[in-house]
């Protein structure tokens, strides 16, 4: 709902980015300067320049080492406000044009820029201050998916048939709203060995994670969250008393929303079930080298090992044209939903989070599906195509699904070519947006949308450092 606001205020746009905080002096190359000037950006990282200056030095295509210039440092540049409380780093991270940090947003903002930190203390200190700052949200209310970092600050949403306490966004549960922290966390301590912030509080937020979870399996009642809004947004709303439709409790964890703040036809949510699988495995390993807490780590993998057998007998269907396929969402009762929304976790994605092999045949057939008219919302028109989803609506592409073709692929065409899809769909912007039009991508939604910016500039790095004569072939 909130992007539909968005939308709804500034229209379709194209060119006005942000006149007053951007400088459009004209290069050599013709590509107007968009990123923020350095006396205005948020926060500097000199790993991160680095990068930047190390590929434009190697890659001759002038659009693509602008688009990087832009893309890559965004998070940093416009979205993080770090700050020290009690003499713990702090970060409060915005999506970009809603002053708000969401769990699943927030993580995958930075997460690309932890292959940096062991080089830069600061932009280490940086991401420590947004899993502090998460660690404190979630066990505020491990149902909410959106905060403010000013409690006084009043939300649009604060009528909504729910628990709404003073600092919440919006208290929409989304499974991978506590997964994606769990994700952070652990990438960071592998990369840094470092145990520092993940202290007595963050272990109180593992175990509520595992409570919820446990919660929406709802294997006695519904448990304790109900939602509810008075809106004419059908996907903002959920049935049957804020509880949603019914389901047989098998052992999955019920979702209300999807991660694109979408309302759940059928509760059990397989991409976010799969993803919840990694990260309770995840949580475990690391509460068990952390902190040694037995029986934690038990419960923890326990629910791991009941989810991923319910994944098995419930989370795959037989599709009429391409076999056996995971459904995008089920009850247990043997009703399906098959589609796929270019929101992370998505179907799509699942090798990106972990949570299924991309050589998996099962995988491999649903990719194929989703990546064909067969999947309504895959769109195709005279500039592109790619997956959209309900939350914008019909013929709106999302940079992010052709993104995550290319970060779940092995096939070096593929990569190339999502790319150069890419590459031209900017809508003259020299950014990411959260979707496009398919016959015209002047015509986008969210000129400022960091995450599907970072997202783009985490896979133009890692084709540089795996494959940079790729990226010479594209044009």
């Amino acid at each position: 709902m909130e992007r539909r606001l968005f939308l709804k205020n500034t229209g379709v746009l194209g060119m006005g980015l942000f006149a007053s905080n951007y400088s459009f002096a004209a290069l050599p190359e013709t590509f107007p300067v968009v990123r923020v000037t350095a006396a205005k950006r948020n926060f500097q990282s000199k790993a991160v320049d680095g990068a930047i200056k190390t590929f434009q030095a190697k890659i001759k295509n002038p659009e693509l080492a602008w688009l990087f210039e832009n893309c890559f440092p965004n998070t940093l540049d416009t979205t993080v406000y770090y700050s020290e409380k009690g003499g713990k780093p702090d970060t409060y991270v915005i999506t970009g044009d809603i002053d708000a940090m969401w769990l699943r947003d927030s993580s995958a903002q930075v997460f690309p820029y932890l292959q940096f930190i062991n080089d830069d203390l600061p932009l280490k200190k940086l991401i420590i201050g947004v899993i502090n700052k998460q660690t404190h949200f979630i066990l505020k209310d491990p149902y909410a998916n959106a905060f403010y970092n000013d409690y006084t600050k009043v939300s649009e949403w604060k009528s909504d048939l729910t628990a709404m306490k003073p600092g919440i966004h919006e208290r929409k549960f989304e499974i991978d709203s506590l997964c994606y922290p769990i994700r952070l966390a652990y990438h960071y301590w592998k990369k840094t060995k470092d145990i520092t912030p993940f202290d007595a509080e963050w272990l109180k937020a593992i175990r509520s994670t595992l409570t919820v979870f446990k919660e929406q399996q709802r294997k006695e009642g519904n448990g304790p969250y109900t939602f509810q809004r008075r809106t004419s947004w059908a996907t903002d709303g959920v049935p049957m008393g804020g509880y949603g439709y019914p389901t047989k409790p098998v052992g999955l964890i019920c979702s209300m929303f999807r991660p694109s703040d979408d309302a759940t036809v059928f509760p059990f949510l397989i991409p976010s079930n799969f993803f919840a699988v990694t990260s309770l495995k995840q949580a475990a390993e690391m509460v068990k080298t952390v902190h040694s807490d037995q029986k934690l780590v038990t419960d923890l993998l326990a629910l791991a090992a009941e989810v991923e057998q319910a994944l098995k007998k419930y989370a795959v269907v037989e599709h009429v044209q391409f076999g056996k396929v995971y459904a995008f969402e089920v009850n247990g009762f043997g009703s399906y939903n098959l589609m796929d929304d270019a929101n992370v976790p998505s179907l799509l994605a699942m090798p990106y989070l972990g949570g299924v092999d991309a050589k998996d045949p099962i995988y491999i057939n649903t990719r194929n599906y989703v990546w064909s008219k067969e999947n309504p919302f895959f769109f195709k028109g005279k500039v592109a195509e790619g997956i959209g989803g309900p939350h914008v609506g019909a013929d709106m592409i999302w940079p992010m699904s052709i993104t995550m073709k290319a970060l779940t692929s092995n096939n070096q065409e593929e990569i190339k070519n999502c790319i150069q899809v890419l590459l031209k769909t900017h809508g003259e912007t020299g950014f990411m947006h959260e979707s496009f039009h398919k016959d015209d991508a002047k015509k986008f939604t969210r000129k400022w949308f960091a995450w599907a910016n970072i997202l783009f500039g985490e896979l133009l790095w890692k084709t540089f450092n795996e494959n940079p004569e790729l990226l010479s072939k594209l044009n």
